[in-house]
C-alpha cells in the first residue's frame, strides 16, 4: 500500500453510444471512429444488427465481423479476440444489447437454467467476463446499446390513473455505463447527442450536438495527454538490473496488468545475462585460478 501523486496515464478509450432503434447508433459510431485512428483499415465492427454496418460501406474500408445468434458472452469474447489479433486499433461492438437480451444472451441463459435468483450465480461470471474483455482490451472500444422507454401507471391527486414516462433505459445489465470513458445518448432521429457520463469533461453540460470525426479527434487528443504506456515500456526494456525493473513496476500500480508481461519478459533477459556472467566467471576461475584475486587483495589495510 502506497500513497502517490495522482497522474493521468494514456489509456484506451471506452465509448458508449445508446439510443432507440433508428436514432443512428451505427452511423454515429462509424463517423466517430476515423477521428480517433485516421485509418479506416484499423477499424473493425462486430455487427449483430443484421449486417446493418454494411449499409455504410461507402464511408470507408473498415472491417466487418458478422455475429449471428446465439449471442452468448463467449461468442462475443471470441469476436473481440479475433479483432484484437487482426491488429486493428478500434473495435465497434454493434450492439452489446444482444449479449444481454438477444437469442442465447444472458437473460435467455438464465431462463433456461430455471429462472431462479440463485441461477444468476452461473450467469453473472459469464457476463462479467464479457465486460472485462471490453475494459481490458488493448484496442479502443466503441459500444452501441439499444434503449427502450420505460413507463409506469400512477394516480394523480384526483385518483385518476395516468401513464408516466420514466425515461430511456439501456438494454444491458445495469452499471455498464460506469465502465465507460464517455457515454453518448442519441436523443432523436436527427442524430442529436448529449453526454450522460463523461470522464473527459469535454462534453458534459454542453449543448446537444451531432457526433462526427471531430468528436473522435477531441477524444484521442484528450487520451494522449498524460504518461505514455509505450514510454514506460521503453524504460522497462532498457533496464539493466532487477532493482531498476522493480522500481519502475512499483511506480505505476494502476498499470500493473498492462506492464506485468513486459516486466517478466525483461526479467528473463536480465536473468539470462546474469547467468552467463556467472558461468563465464566460473570457467575463468576453474581454468586460471591465479587470475582471480583473493578477497584480501582488495583490503585497504
Amino acid at each position: 500500500m502506497k500513497l502517490q501523486k495522482a497522474e493521468r496515464h494514456q489509456v484506451k478509450l471506452r465509448i458508449g453510444l445508446s439510443g432507440p432503434s433508428g436514432f443512428g447508433k451505427t452511423y454515429s459510431a462509424l463517423l466517430l471512429a476515423p477521428g480517433i485512428t485516421n485509418d479506416w483499415n484499423k477499424i473493425a465492427i462486430i455487427d449483430t444488427e443484421n449486417k446493418s454496418a454494411s449499409l455504410y460501406s461507402h464511408l470507408g474500408d473498415f472491417n466487418v465481423l458478422s455475429l449471428e445468434e446465439p449471442y452468448s458472452p463467449e461468442r462475443y469474447l471470441k469476436a473481440i479476440k479475433l479483432c484484437e489479433e487482426s491488429e486493428v486499433e478500434i473495435i465497434i461492438i454493434d450492439s452489446i444489447s444482444q449479449e444481454w437480451q438477444g437469442r442465447g444472451g444472458c437473460l435467455e441463459i438464465h431462463e433456461q437454467l430455471g429462472g431462479r435468483f440463485n441461477d444468476w450465480a452461473k450467469v453473472t461470471p459469464r457476463h462479467n467476463a464479457f465486460i472485462v474483455a471490453i475494459v481490458q482490451s488493448k484496442c479502443h472500444i466503441i459500444t452501441t446499446t439499444r434503449r427502450k422507454v420505460d413507463y409506469s401507471l400512477d394516480q394523480d391527486s384526483n385518483g385518476k390513473t395516468k401513464v408516466m414516462k420514466l425515461g430511456m433505459k439501456e438494454i444491458t445489465r445495469e452499471g455498464f455505463e460506469y465502465e465507460l470513458t464517455v457515454n453518448f445518448e442519441l436523443l432523436n432521429d436527427k442524430h442529436l447527442a448529449s453526454a450522460s457520463k463523461d470522464r473527459t469533461g469535454l462534453f458534459m453540460g454542453k449543448p446537444e450536438f451531432i457526433i462526427n470525426s471531430n468528436t473522435g479527434k477531441k477524444l484521442i487528443n484528450w487520451c494522449n495527454q498524460g504518461i505514455s504506456i509505450d514510454k514506460i515500456k521503453e524504460q522497462i526494456n532498457t533496464c539493466e538490473s532487477l532493482e531498476a525493473l522493480k522500481q519502475i513496476y512499483n511506480q505505476y500500480p494502476n498499470l500493473s496488468k498492462e506492464l506485468y508481461p513486459v516486466v517478466m519478459s525483461r526479467k528473463q533477459v536480465i536473468d539470462a545475462v546474469s547467468n552467463q556472467l556467472i558461468d563465464s566467471h566460473s570457467i575463468i576461475e576453474n581454468n586460471n585460478p591465479n587470475l582471480i584475486p583473493e578477497e584480501n587483495e582488495f583490503s585497504t589495510t
